[in-house]
């Protein structure tokens, strides 16, 4: 039981949950209940890939910065285990998101968003442009559910998919800020600074409102 507690805290279970209940509601609303379980199921397992790939390279500047409540740094799970899992989860999520109501077309892209949530871990989150996994990665989401219906995805919701993936960027580095910048890590909500990405991210949920306002 230790092990699966370390295991879901080091998804970052609080967004995983989030994103798997996000995939459920667009899912049963193309769908139905049935196939959106389904998909739900594979939404969740993607997410996995992308929290424990996260831990395994954060380890090092989590320790430094004595980030105790990491599961690895904590001892609840070790860097051996985790990489275990990741080797079984990543061949595994594509055969549930491929071969599920998703298919071929839909699997590819959410697993495209996927790629840009691993991507942004291991290159990204140093750069001026790491903004940009997340809106691809949150448009990606619920285009996949569209597409599985031979549905093209409507411009309202990549658009609204980018600007709270944007959003959702801002708001999740705020808390680690001074750390990251000790760190080096200088994406852009670290080059701005506190201030100007807490206003960066009011803007970009604001305009995510407006865009859902005027289209639905």
């Amino acid at each position: 039981m230790r092990k699966v507690k370390g295991l879901l805290k080091a998804a970052h279970f609080g967004p995983t949950l989030i994103v798997t209940a996000i995939s459920f509601a667009f899912a049963t609303y193309f769908w139905w209940e049935g196939p959106a379980y389904v998909i739900a199921f594979g939404v969740f397992n993607g997410q996995l890939i992308v929290g424990w790939s996260n831990d395994l390279y954060d380890f090092d500047d989590d320790l430094r910065h004595q980030r105790s409540k990491k599961p690895l740094v904590s001892g609840l799970i070790t860097k051996q285990y985790l990489r275990k899992w990741l080797r079984f989860m990543v061949p595994f999520s594509f055969v549930a998101n491929l071969l599920g109501p998703l298919g071929i077309k839909g699997g590819l892209v959410y697993m495209l968003g996927i790629a840009c949530g691993v991507a942004y871990n291991f290159y990204f989150k140093f750069s001026i442009l790491s903004p940009l996994p997340y809106a691809i990665a949150f448009a990606a989401l619920p285009s996949s559910v569209t597409i599985s219906k031979d549905i093209n995805p409507p411009i309202w919701m990549l658009l609204g998919g980018a600007l709270y993936g944007m959003a959702a960027h801002f708001i999740n580095v705020i808390k680690d800020m001074d750390q990251d910048q000790a760190s080096g890590i200088k994406g852009l909500p670290q080059r701005l600074g506190q201030t100007k990405s807490i206003a960066v991210a009011a803007v970009l949920i604001a305009l995510g409102i407006v865009n859902l306002i005027i289209n639905l």
